[in-house]
């Protein structure tokens, strides 16, 4: 379980690393390399950070961002329907019930993880989100006493219209991931939201960093997507991504494209228990000595760290919520490192 591998609180390293945290280099200077320290996870992690001191040649930055620019330009008119009109939220919370959707097309992405397509209701809607927020999901099985009900934030664009994307990982325990990974089209779900989350605005932070794990990136990307295809939004990210497997590394693709487009504003750090042979990034837990590094230092102003995974991984970085409208207290690694509770979000 991931929860058991990844994100214990790992002991602390006998010797620090130092990597990306705010700003870039200065024009003309490298930008800072890992220290060497001692262990299997500070050599391979000294490998990453020397990768990705190298900035990109130029012509490889300009055609990154000619490609990314291109693919936000093909995107559906913000809102707009074909005959002009603004267009409808097929979901507007409140009253409105549950709704449920045809299952259009499934894509594998993985042994574990699928892409599943819903239609909504009018080949013109759009999903009515807003950033950041998530739907509910709702299934009784032929079996079952009380319907299985739980979260799942979408991961194609808001203004998408006609349909709704979700990448789902399947558990092992997991009724919801389970029963989702065996439909098959045009079978029907129910639907509900959008549950509102953390509300962004362009500029809101200087600096966001995101912690995650597994299916818990679905919510920071939709972040990284409203903050990268808005012209007028600077703000920086930096994201910590722990996994058990690379090949359960979720939207490593759409990441890269980030972190190729925007080099001195997105930067991603990827953590493996369980890495392939050659892995030149991180190796073992999301550990004290690796937030201290990554993440800019709590007397940052305007600063804004996101947390999101299994329960573990809330319990060694920032504890528990207490309910879904009840942040609790702020624990774990943050509270450690000195961060105040004003300034983490717990998805």
């Amino acid at each position: 379980m991931i929860a058991r591998h990844v994100y214990r609180a790992a002991s602390p390293l006998q010797h620090s690393v130092r990597c990306y945290a705010t700003d870039g280099a200065p024009t003309g200077k490298m930008n800072p390399w890992l220290k060497y320290g001692g262990g299997f996870f500070a050599s391979t992690f000294i490998l990453y950070g020397i990768a990705r001191a190298l900035t990109p040649k130029p012509e490889d930055k300009e055609k990154a961002k000619a490609n990314f620019e291109a693919s936000m330009a093909q995107r559906p008119g913000k809102g707009v329907a074909n005959d002009g009109k603004p267009a409808n939220k097929a979901f507007a919370g409140g009253d409105q019930g549950w709704i449920d959707l045809k299952l259009e097309s499934v894509e594998e992405l993985s042994h574990n993880t699928k892409k599943l397509r819903f239609a909504l209701p009018d080949k013109d809607d759009v999903s009515g989100l807003q950033i950041a927020s998530a739907l509910l999901t709702k299934y009784k099985g032929p079996d079952m006493e009380k319907p299985v009900i739980r979260p799942y934030t979408p991961t194609s664009d808001e203004d998408a219209r006609g349909h709704i994307d979700f990448v789902i990982k399947r558990y092992p325990n997991g009724p919801m991931s389970q029963h989702m990974h065996n439909m098959e089209p045009p079978q029907r779900l129910d639907f509900k939201g959008p549950i509102p989350k953390y509300p962004w605005e362009a500029n809101k932070h200087d600096h966001i960093c995101l912690i995650a794990g597994g299916t818990g990136i679905t919510p920071m990307y939709q972040l990284c997507r409203a903050i990268f295809s808005n012209p007028s939004d600077k703000t920086k990210v930096t994201l910590v991504f722990g996994n058990v497997t690379e090949e359960d590394i979720l939207l490593k693709r759409e990441f890269e494209d980030l972190e190729n487009t925007y080099p001195q504003r997105f930067r991603a750090f990827y953590m493996l228990d369980k890495p392939p042979e050659g892995w030149m990034q991180g190796t073992g837990y999301i550990s004290r000595e690796l937030l201290k590094q990554v993440l800019p230092e709590p007397k940052v102003e305007n600063i804004k760290i996101f947390v999101c995974g299994p329960p573990g991984l809330y319990k060694a970085i920032s504890g528990p919520k207490k309910s879904p409208q009840d942040q609790g207290d702020l624990a774990g690694l943050l509270k450690d490192l000195g961060y105040a509770k004003d300034q983490v979000y717990k998805f």
